[in-house]
């Protein structure tokens, strides 16, 4: 009886993994190929949350889509990919996976904040006009 009890649970928790494999984070290779000389937009929660250009050389250009921006890096810490940026040297790391046709990425220094996806791709670079231009 407890085996069938036990195949019965695993049939039913089979189905509940699935989710989970399709959030496997990319590594620093993955990520570097699929974002190399792009510029990607990311969403949050329907709503327009920020762009960033990827350079050779791991550099990037971040923008919050104000008409800022912020030049950094990355680099992989551990199963992270970590930005540092001129105006906040303090590291940002997100997990970064596959979600159909686009990226998702979780900010892993407030696991609480909502998930960013990719909403379109460019090869141009972001608006970057910067502070305190115009009238």
């Amino acid at each position: 009886m407890r085996a069938i009890a036990a195949l019965v649970f695993l049939g039913f928790s089979l189905p509940a993994a699935a989710p989970a494999e399709a959030q496997t984070a990319m590594s620093a290779a993955e990520f570097e190929a699929y974002v190399q000389g792009k510029t990607l937009y990311y969403s949050s929660q329907g709503s327009d949350y920020g762009a960033e250009q990827y350079l050779p050389g791991r550099r990037v250009i971040w923008t919050f889509l104000d008409g800022e921006c912020a030049d950094g890096f990355w680099y992989q810490k551990d199963e992270l990919i970590c930005f540092i940026y001129e105006l906040d040297l303090s590291p940002q790391c997100w997990s970064f996976w596959k979600d159909g046709g686009g990226l998702a990425a979780r900010f892993e220094n407030d696991p609480e904040a909502p998930e960013l996806y990719e909403a379109r791709q460019s090869s141009e670079p972001p608006n970057c006009p910067g502070p305190g231009v115009g009238v």
